[in-house]
């Protein structure tokens, strides 16, 4: 079994390489990817950097070219949901992809033929998931992400996200992954730390938030690993 755990940033994947053993890097794709082990496991890493284009790019290099059988993603979200707060983990059911509009041809929002609006986690990682965050006593929050190409700020932009997609929050990589999983039929979960809540303004406190929530984001998919072990 080889697991694959994307980020999207070397933040959100540096503080996993801190559990690693026995790392390998390799220069493919113009990006780099990490083979390690954890615990006996055979771990393939990268981060893709931002957006769907680079986060599709890498998610199928992990899979046709390393042969990772799962797919773990470790980062940062934005909330939509006034329920979410900073620190806050959301592990998404489903995702979406709020950007992608052909509704002049009649399709809703986030479809084109022969796609889907809403890709769905694998049920057994979430199951996983949420057994780990009771034992931990990790309140792990589930709900719809929402991806799209563009950094959104404005509110009334992420309320019209919030109430098209039913949507809790906001990033740039999670349904294009979604989408080549589901394609190659592997497994994949995707684990969002919130680094700026929704009543906020959405750069205010990125950097300084980004690494403690990386942080708190990977040390949980570092238990999921330990689980699989």
């Amino acid at each position: 079994m080889k697991i694959a755990i994307m980020g999207a940033m070397p933040e959100e994947i540096e503080p996993l390489l801190s559990y690693m053993n026995d790392i390998k890097s390799y220069e493919l794709a113009d990006n780099r990817y990490y083979e390690a082990k954890y615990k006996g496991i055979d771990v393939v890493l990268a981060y893709s950097k931002i957006g769907k284009v680079f986060a599709s790019l890498t998610a199928s290099v992990m899979i046709q070219h390393f042969k990772a059988q799962k797919l773990l993603f470790s980062g940062v979200a934005g909330a939509i949901n006034e329920n979410l707060k900073i620190g806050d983990l959301i592990a998404a059911t489903k995702l979406c992809q709020h950007d992608l509009d052909i509704t002049a041809f009649g399709h809703p929002y986030g479809y084109v033929p022969e796609g889907k609006v809403y890709i769905e986690s694998d049920k057994e990682l979430l199951f996983l998931a949420k057994n780990i965050a009771k034992t931990k006593g990790i309140d792990l929050k589930e709900g719809i992400i929402a991806t799209g190409d563009q950094f959104i700020a404005d509110p009334k932009k992420k309320e019209w996200i919030k109430n098209t997609f039913s949507a809790d929050a906001l990033e740039m990589e999670g349904a294009a992954v979604a989408v080549v999983c589901d394609a190659f039929d592997i497994p994949f979960f995707i684990l969002r730390a919130i680094s700026d809540a929704a009543d906020m303004d959405a750069g205010f406190d990125f950097d300084k938030f980004l690494e403690k929530s990386s942080k708190i984001s990977a040390d949980f998919i570092i238990s999921m690993l330990d689980e699989m072990v």
